[in-house]
């Protein structure tokens, strides 16, 4: 049985790809932080992390190491988004921004690397943020800016063993996150999107398929966005 890791991996976009990997045969260990439901999916090993935690990511990675010889894919899509402006943005909320989505992903490929076999694949979660100056949370586009930069320059690490590198870039998604947004802000972003409504989740998960099935696609940012514009 191959062996999968998806950060976030107990909701949302998280979740969504969880699930398909797990119809794929694969084995999932998921971080999460908060609380979870899915405690008893067959082959699916959710473990309560904050990979703003040194200590706890290093925890993790040790535990998923006491269990398998070999990680096939890793889902690099945990992020976090503290909601303040520019100037009221503290160095703990910038700090803990680019620790879960920048820092932890690039410790748990290194540490695992040697666990990682040829034609394995590697995934990361962008966003239309990290390609596009937006009104907020500055610190979170740079975050995905970063994330995009390293999916690319990880693809040299792994030249010549067949095992892809890629990140999805979405739009505006349909997750729980989401649902709590005012509709007059969502209405707002549906008249920027030519498709005028939000992604579904299988949308999404549908691009993480496609590079997951595809040996070919290898240092792509892979926009899936609806036809959204800032302007």
């Amino acid at each position: 049985m191959k062996t999968a890791i998806v950060t976030g991996g107990t909701s949302g976009i998280g979740w969504g790809v969880a699930q398909m990997l797990l119809s794929k045969g694969y084995r999932v260990f998921a971080t999460y932080v908060g609380e979870t439901e899915l405690t008893d999916v067959a082959n699916f090993y959710p473990v309560n992390v904050d990979q703003n935690s040194r200590e706890q990511l290093y925890r993790f990675l040790d535990f998923v190491k006491s269990k398998t010889e070999t990680v096939d894919c890793i889902v690099c899509n945990a992020g976090v988004t503290i909601r303040k402006s520019f100037t009221e943005t503290t160095d703990a909320d910038w700090d803990c921004m680019m620790n879960v989505a920048v820092n932890s992903h690039y410790i748990i490929i290194r540490e695992l690397f040697a666990l990682i076999p040829h034609g394995s694949r590697i995934l990361f979660t962008g966003s239309q943020m990290g390609l596009n100056p937006h009104a907020t949370v500055l610190a979170y586009g740079v975050t995905k800016a970063a994330v995009h930069a390293l999916t690319r320059n990880l693809v040299k690490e792994f030249e010549g063993t067949g095992t892809t590198v890629n990140a999805i870039v979405p739009g505006f998604v349909d997750t729980p996150w989401q649902k709590t947004k005012p509709e007059e802000i969502k209405q707002n972003i549906y008249r920027k999107t030519a498709i005028h409504r939000f992604a579904s989740v299988d949308e999404i998960v549908d691009a993480y398929r496609f590079c997951i099935e595809n040996p070919f696609v290898n240092g792509s940012l892979i926009e899936v966005n609806g036809g959204y514009s800032y302007k």
